[in-house]
């Protein structure tokens, strides 16, 4: 099995379906791309009509967009255990992911994943709100299942995998966030796999201008 991705420090979509491997322990080859080149487009073309990362190989089969992937790796490599067990759990978990995928279009434009960087900027009233929406979304999760683990919803599901890039972005612009959401934070960012992530995220040397937002700390 292959996962096609883009640059670790800028590919936020990219993250949600390493993380959606990587965290549950699939073995996989990891096929890293340059944003925005010939060769970028190229290669994805002969996987995707979208043009976009990550797309999952897997034998004869290609799936393209994270949600697809994480739905895929689900079924047919984790027996349904990539979300809570609960059926409530579940539907709040996948109504959460949901959210986060069509959705949170101010913290998407105004904060573009940079995990390497420490960045100053000042949100619009959108943005704003879109982060005080995700501080009370995990706030009440975490609270609510902090006796069965300490992720959203006890222990790591793919709603985690999801929330990932968001997770780093916060890091990058500095954002304050209530204790509950802040301790949810670090738990990821001390995840083996975000660890590693970000490890390869330092050490690329690609510069994309359009994920080079705010001014340096």
């Amino acid at each position: 099995m292959k996962l096609i991705i883009a640059n670790k420090n800028y590919s936020s979509w990219s993250l949600r379906g390493w993380m959606a491997l990587k965290a549950f322990n699939i073995p996989f080859e990891e096929i890293k791309l340059s944003l925005s080149t010939e060769a970028f487009y190229k290669e994805l073309a002969q996987y995707t009509p979208i043009g976009k990362v990550p797309v999952l190989l897997d034998d004869d089969l290609s799936i393209w967009d994270s949600l697809a992937i994480c739905e895929y790796i689900n079924e047919t490599y984790l027996d349904g255990k990539g979300w809570p067990t609960d059926k409530h759990q579940r539907a709040r978990a996948r109504s959460i992911v949901a959210d986060m995928h069509s959705g949170f279009f101010g913290i998407r434009n105004e904060m573009p994943m940079n995990c390497r960087a420490k960045r100053r900027i000042e949100l619009s009233d959108q943005a704003k709100k879109e982060v005080d929406t995700l501080d009370r979304v995990w706030t009440e999760l975490r609270q609510h299942n902090a006796p069965n683990g300490p992720y959203l919803f006890g222990e790591f599901s793919l709603a985690d995998a999801f929330f990932a890039p968001v997770i780093f972005r916060f890091k990058t612009y500095g954002i304050e966030l209530s204790d509950a959401a802040r301790d949810y934070q670090q738990t990821m960012l001390a995840h083996p796999a975000m660890k590693s992530w970000l490890e390869d995220s330092v050490i690329e040397t690609d510069i994309v201008e359009a994920g080079e937002a705010g001014e340096p700390v």
